[in-house]
């Protein structure tokens, strides 16, 4: 009988292998943030439904809920897929989930209003969208929005749905494009009126399109006239509503960086001032730290714009990532001015904790004075994991051979690694700054090149580029722009001749010469 059948050992560990896996992948997909995530899409269908259908349900048409209730989870699917494949984040971030389902539902009542305000509801989603992540996925949560708000405007409007779609999709893709960052008080603006001119073309042409399929055998010439009008009333109308969009979110632009919890250029140009708190206090208590920063912003601007990644992100987070100095700036080298070292008095590993902890007390300060969250990445992850050498070293060197030399997990920063490639470029341009304004000899093109190559490839195989993607071609040309920026900064200069007929002594103190011939 095949119950009685034996089955081999490794057979039986293969099958056991499998079940583990396949209840592995199930405990995966129905992990806590799926769950939660799910919970938010059904939420989101509930509350669509509801106002998709308030007449019918206030009419007690129950039985029409059918078709949109179907039409509806089939666009949110499609939309939840579509967010699983290009923003797969929100799924963990339960407060950006929240914030989408939100947005979707606030602009969904106010399209019910009719198709011209349906427009302007739909540039309203495609800017917070392209403001709040990247030009490709608002793109596409654009058009999913566009479809529902046809299904909202579908009993306030008098053309055909199709159209409406049309010129909606037209409004929002053309402000997804031509919004890549916002760095200007006038940016939104000229979105809006750009999107507002493609609005106003686009519903023209569609509104003479359906006249054209009208029959006007029956019509005189003067009703035609009418019918002309009326296309260009309505075009008009469409064209206002999205200009009217751009200026409202003109006005909810802190608000909208608030519950998405980001930083636009604008607000990255504003922390970039010199008259912000925290920079201030760094100039004053730690100067020789505040100038390294400001060498270190430029530097890492230019090696992110070599790479087409954001510029002005790195220089600013340069600035503050060594804001935890200010709490202790004389046990940094570059504020010694001079000054005996106090890590003489320290033990290594005294010293190595003051070093150390200079990450987490910027950390603190960030959250202390309201630094954006993007900011604050700079201020983790500007050492990464890396090992304090100089201290490991001098620890090795006073080790007692009667206890254990030091491990090099106790001399290493705490990390995280760099998430993202500007992170990455701040802390590359951080150590190589460093590490060349240290160099005894006098610095040439040459040597900067290859003290940029040796701290790249260190770094490289330290590890402390794997979670944040960067390639090898990338590594090169930023290594190609630090250098080529560093070797401009420290160019060398002609030395000033020296009159022969005036002594050392009077040609250092010109004013007193001066004073002695007259």
């Amino acid at each position: 009988m095949w119950f009685f059948k034996k089955t081999s050992p490794r057979r039986s560990q293969v099958r056991k292998n499998i079940t583990a896996e396949r209840f592995l992948q199930i405990s995966r997909f129905a992990d806590t943030d799926s769950l939660i995530s799910a919970l938010l899409w059904l939420l989101f269908v509930v509350l669509c439904v509801f106002v998709l259908s308030f007449e019918l349900i206030r009419q007690n048409r129950y039985r029409d809920l059918i078709p949109i209730t179907v039409i509806v989870v089939l666009i949110s699917l499609a939309a939840a897929f579509y967010i699983h494949h290009y923003q797969n984040r929100i799924i963990k971030n339960h407060a950006r989930a929240l914030a989408l389902v939100g947005l979707f539902i606030l602009l969904l009542v106010p399209a019910k209003l009719g198709a011209f305000v349906a427009t302007g509801t739909a540039v309203t989603a495609a800017i917070i969208l392209t403001i709040a992540y990247d030009q490709r996925f608002a793109i596409g949560m654009s058009i999913f929005y566009c479809l529902f708000a046809c299904l909202a405007a579908e009993p306030k409007t008098d053309i055909n749905l199709l159209f409406l779609f049309l010129i909606m999709a037209a409004g929002a893709i053309t402000c997804c494009f031509s919004l890549r960052e916002i760095r200007t008080r006038m940016k939104l603006l000229e979105v809006s009126a750009l999107a507002a001119v493609i609005v106003f073309i686009t519903a023209l042409a569609l509104g003479f399109l359906a006249n054209s399929q009208t029959p006007f055998s029956a019509l005189g010439g003067q009703a035609k006239t009418l019918q002309t009008d009326k296309v260009f009333s309505n075009a008009g109308y469409h064209a206002l509503a999205t200009f009217l969009a751009g200026m409202f979110i003109q006005s909810l632009l802190p608000l909208i960086e608030k519950i998405f919890r980001i930083a636009t250029s604008m607000t990255l140009l504003d922390h970039s001032d010199a008259n912000q708190t925290l920079l201030k206090k760094l100039a004053m208590e730690a100067p020789g730290t505040f100038s390294h920063s400001l060498l270190v912003g430029s530097v890492a601007e230019a090696a992110a714009e070599a790479i087409s990644h954001n510029g002005l992100l790195c220089r600013v987070g340069a600035y503050y990532h060594d804001i935890g100095k200010i709490n202790k700036p004389s046990y940094f080298a570059e504020n010694e001015i001079g000054s005996t070292s106090r890590h003489k008095e320290l033990s290594p590993a005294m010293s190595q904790l003051i070093i150390v902890g200079h990450v987490k007390d910027g950390i603190e300060m960030a959250k202390e004075y309201g630094l954006p969250a993007v900011l604050r990445q700079f201020i983790e992850t500007h050492h990464g994991t890396t090992l304090v050498e100089y201290f490991f070293s001098e620890a090795k060197k006073k080790h007692d051979e009667k206890q254990s030399p030091p491990s090099e997990s106790e001399f290493r920063y705490a990390g995280p690694k760099p998430q993202t490639k500007e992170a990455a470029i701040v802390m590359l341009a951080d150590t190589i700054e460093g590490a060349v304004r240290s160099m005894p000899a006098e610095l040439t093109p040459t040597k900067i090149e290859a003290a940029v190559h040796n701290i790249a490839m260190k770094r490289l195989q330290d590890g402390q580029f794997d979670e944040c993607d960067l390639s090898l071609r990338e590594l090169s040309q930023i290594e190609t722009s630090i250098s080529k920026t560093l070797a401009a900064h420290y160019h060398g200069r002609v030395a000033y001749p020296k009159e022969p007929d005036v002594p050392e002594d009077a040609q250092s103190r010109p004013e007193q010469s001066e004073q002695k011939n007259n």
